[in-house]
């Protein structure tokens, strides 16, 4: 299933049978929706629920329960219906207007805060449709500043957000201030968008990306707040929760600190039952991480105490949860103790901040061939899952290859081509940092590609709690074979001659025996600059087994600008020729040539009809 967590759950409105085909179009590909038709389309249709009489009081009452909505109607019905409904832009649900043909989709409402374009894009890869996005982020492919942190967990704070958004819709430079969280977000700018980085503290038409409150003398700038902050709290028993959150108020004011900035709260685990503790991280939405005196006790840290250690096993609560819960992070502000005259109880805050930010929901693992590497021959279900993705890690050709198709604000992590270990371990880390990840391999990621790696790597740290998905792709010996006519029509195998993670004794008892049993024979990876003799051998092989006169063509590039396809045959054939992005493949005993094709007779006309 797509990873559409940003936008569940989603309505969906339709008042004819074309309209609601196409909206189940959308939930047989895996879009959660929760659909309802018209009573008169209810009646033809009863496993789907109808709406009630009229349409305008059934989205008044469940239109806020739902993030995001998709109309198979006319756009101006649509404005019509929700134009009473509307509050303000933070709050409404992104909207989607589906052509009841399936043939457009447009993102009516919501397209940078509710991420309706990036929904729009989502379903339109789909079901193949075309997207209708009318926003000037949009249309000049910049990532909108109002959905910089979006990905990441990052809150939005104070400032003029439309006068910032409407500077960089304008094409005029923004500054950005950047103290804390992941630059990880800057590989979705575009290169030509306006920015400019500050390392001092700008004044006005700035972004600040902090984890302190804006300070009085900004008068036009924003703030995003990544959660970096940890609240290390001791308290003693029975401490209410009024007095916690005074006092974590308190020390944010003395430091300048957002709350828009705090990931949780932690605190020793024998303080997990502390209702006051527990009110506090419930109101707030704030995980809590629980430490045992052992895990407490070893951490180095400013103000340590006697009196402490002796009655919990450990020398610091406060400060030493904070640190533990920001990952190691830095003490900030060392432990503060409050009491509050006719207040039950006292507590003990200090804050860490971590260098990573806590982004509050799971992430997924999305295993997607991309094809030979035109766009034009990636699958829907690949289409849409790339769009869905907050981050895509590949090969930097490949990536490249897939730019045409990034959506503003899509982050990226490239790797060289011998990186594939690499590639795989920053996956899951990101994935379980909470990020949708895209990993993208050429043709089909199960056929040499990422997908095995990944779930080797999953299998062998007993990671469970992941959504993965593998999405298929059109491998290169489909590719190659397309270009070729029919050359894989009776039974054929494929042999990688890269012998870095094979030995070569391995491969070439492979080789031998295809060529024994007469298999078409697909060879990727077949040469490089280090590896100038495998192909040689491999050819020397087939020779002992097959006619000179054997059938074998070179697709280098298949579905790129740069294709070319060579035609030879096995005694004819050149290993010099060949390099890294090529396919060969060997014809068997009955593979013949006709013109430009090659065609592996199946025996079809061997047979009465």
């Amino acid at each position: 299933m797509l990873p559409l967590e940003p936008f569940q759950p989603i309505g969906a409105i339709a008042t004819t049978a074309q309209g609601l085909a196409q909206l189940q179009r959308l939930g047989d590909a895996g879009i959660p929706l929760s659909i309802w038709v018209s009573p008169q389309l209810g009646s033809a249709h009863p496993q789907v629920p109808a709406y009630e009489r009229p349409l305008a009081a059934h989205l008044q009452k469940h239109w806020c329960h739902y993030r995001a909505w998709i109309f198979a109607l006319a756009c101006g019905a649509v404005v019509r219906l929700i134009s009473p409904l509307l509050t303000h832009k933070s709050q409404d649900p992104a909207v989607c207007v589906l052509a009841e043909d399936g043939q457009w989709i447009v993102s009516l409402l919501g397209g940078h805060g509710a991420g309706g374009d990036r929904l729009c894009q989502i379903l339109s890869a789909t079901i193949g449709a075309t997207p209708i996005l009318t926003g000037a982020s949009g249309s000049q492919g910049y990532f909108a500043v109002d959905t910089w942190g979006t990905a990441l967990g990052w809150q939005r704070g104070a400032g003029d957000w439309n006068a910032i958004a409407s500077q960089q819709a304008q094409g005029k430079a923004v500054q950005v201030y950047q103290t804390c969280g992941s630059s990880l977000w800057r590989t979705g700018l575009s290169s030509d968008q306006p920015l400019e980085w500050v390392s001092t503290p700008p004044l006005e038409n700035a972004v600040w990306i902090t984890e302190k409150v804006l300070p009085a003398s900004v008068t036009s700038g924003v703030a995003w707040h990544p959660r970096v902050l940890w609240l290390g709290i001791g308290c003693e028993r029975g401490t209410s929760a009024a007095l916690i959150q005074q006092a974590i108020d308190q020390t944010l004011a003395q430091g300048g600190l957002s709350p828009l900035a705090i990931a949780g709260l932690a605190s020793i685990d024998r303080k997990a039952d502390e209702v006051g503790l527990c009110q506090v991280a419930k109101a707030h939405d704030w995980p809590s991480r629980w430490f045992s005196a052992q895990e407490l006790a070893p951490v180095t840290v400013p103000t340590p105490s006697a009196i402490v250690a002796a009655e919990m096993g450990t020398p610091s609560v406060a400060e030493a949860a904070a640190v533990l819960a920001s990952g190691g992070g830095r003490l900030i502000v060392p432990k503060q103790i409050y009491r509050q005259e006719g207040e039950r109880g006292a507590v003990t805050i200090a804050i860490a901040q971590s260098e990573r930010e806590w982004i509050p929901r799971q992430g997924s693992l999305s295993l997607i061939g991309t094809g030979p590497g035109s766009l034009d021959q990636l699958t829907l279900a690949a289409r849409s899952a790339l769009l869905a993705a907050d981050i895509l890690v590949g090969y930097t050709l490949y990536l490249e290859l897939l730019a045409p198709l990034r959506r503003p604000g899509q982050m990226v992590a490239a790797y060289a081509i011998t990186q594939e270990r690499q590639r795989a371990e920053a996956a899951i880390e990101l994935a379980q940092w909470g990020l949708n990840v895209a990993v993208v391999s050429s043709g089909d990621c199960g056929i040499y590609g990422m997908a095995g790696l990944v779930l080797e790597l999953l299998a062998a740290a007993d990671i469970t709690d992941l959504p993965v998905e593998v999405f298929p792709g059109v491998s290169a010996v489909n590719a190659a074979a397309a270009r070729l006519g029919a050359p894989l029509m009776h039974d054929f195998c494929a042999i990688s001659l890269s012998d870095r993670l094979t030995p070569w004794p391995v491969i070439k008892k492979r080789l031998q025996a295809a060529a024994e049993a007469d298999f078409v024979t697909a060879l990727y990876n077949p040469r490089s600059r280090d590896r100038q003799q495998q192909l040689v051998d491999a050819k020397a092989i087939f020779l002992e087994y097959r006619s000179p006169q054997t059938p074998v063509a070179i697709v280098r590039a298949a579905y790129r600008p740069e294709e070319h396809i060579t035609l030879t045959t096995l005694g004819a054939f050149e290993p010099a020729t060949v390099d890294m992005f090529s396919l060969v493949l060997i014809g068997n005993a009955s593979t013949r040539r006709f013109q430009d094709w090659l065609i592996t007779p199946r025996g079809y006309l061997g047979k009465e009809p």
